[in-house]
């Protein structure tokens, strides 16, 4: 899918064809639309490179032309096996255009088409490129808040779990965060190279914005790092409370399983065609053996509870 914006003062219009300033996005073009990519100039490699799931960020410059590739993070849904994923994003500076390719639709993109986004101009191309990285760096600290607060609720069912399924759920969530560590720190990289090569130092403005930047990424990798750590630690703690509390029921229904033997053994033994004692000398005989029996197994309760089996 491609669609085309162009600012007009401080609303951003829907083209139907690109002009001078026009920012185009692309969403996994279809062959016809990457044919026409290549009828207005823009190279067909940059747009197979950023379309590629496992493109690792970089730089690329062309004939005047120049590719930024980073990866941005995406959430996949609650129910599969990794809810939050990273996939890359592209950008691609022409002497006429700005254009932005993924590979799916992305929320960071659709804020700035949407309009959300506060003093944003196609026109200004460096700038477009920190704007983006910046958001990019604030959806990875709200996706990781995100993450703590699930992690939170499941450390709350796990104190009293006895099956796998929320150690399984925090499993889920490491995976997340071994690809936003990934993704980070290459987009650190990234980030480092982009002010070497001091592309931003023409304007105040883009030069204390790549700080921002900078500075973002930075405490998103912190956060990630010291999140990762608990998650790990926390796994391993549940690991063994998780066997504790499946210990404790083995144990709790192994003292009911000693407690009711003994009546058990009592009756077994006046069931085998034999004469209750006191039968003839009294006549509520049966229940006083009943009555002695359960003396027995309350004796055996009293044995267990002090010994904590119950």
């Amino acid at each position: 899918m491609i669609t085309i914006y162009k600012n007009n003062g401080n609303q951003l219009d829907r083209l139907q064809e690109p002009t001078q300033e026009s920012w185009i996005n692309i969403v996994d073009p279809t062959p016809e639309e990457k044919l026409r990519l290549k009828e207005l100039g823009i190279p067909s490699d940059y747009i197979s490179y950023s379309l590629d799931m496992d493109e690792r960020p970089r730089i690329e410059r062309e004939n005047g032309q120049m590719l930024v590739i980073f990866r941005i993070p995406y959430f996949e849904g609650k129910d599969v096996d990794i809810p939050y994923i990273t996939i890359p994003l592209g950008i691609i500076l022409t002497e006429s255009y700005i254009i932005t390719v993924c590979r799916k639709a992305n929320d960071i993109i659709n804020d700035f088409a949407s309009g959300r986004m506060k003093d944003f101009s196609s026109a200004k191309r460096y700038r477009f490129i920190l704007r983006v990285l910046l958001a990019t760096a604030n959806k990875y600290l709200h996706y990781l808040r995100e993450i703590t607060r699930a992690v939170d609720r499941l450390e709350d069912q796990l104190q009293l779990s006895i099956r796998n399924r929320e150690v399984l759920e925090l499993l889920k969530y490491e995976k997340s965060l071994t690809y936003f560590t990934t993704a980070l720190r290459t987009n650190e990289l990234l980030l480092e190279r982009l002010d070497r090569s001091r592309i931003f130092n023409t304007y105040p403005e883009d030069e204390d914005l790549l700080d921002d930047v900078l500075t973002e990424n930075q405490q998103a990798i912190g956060m990630v790092n010291i999140q990762s750590n608990i998650l790990s630690s926390m796994m391993d703690a549940f690991a063994s409370i998780i066997s504790n509390n499946q210990n404790q029921v083995i144990k709790l229904l192994t003292s009911f399983t000693i407690v009711l033997s003994f009546p058990t053994i009592v009756a077994s033994f006046f069931g085998m065609n034999v004469s209750l004692p006191l039968l003839d000398a009294h006549p509520v005989s049966f229940f006083l053996i009943l009555l002695l029996s359960l003396f027995i197994s309350l004796g055996v309760a009293l044995v267990l509870k002090k010994l904590d089996w119950f």
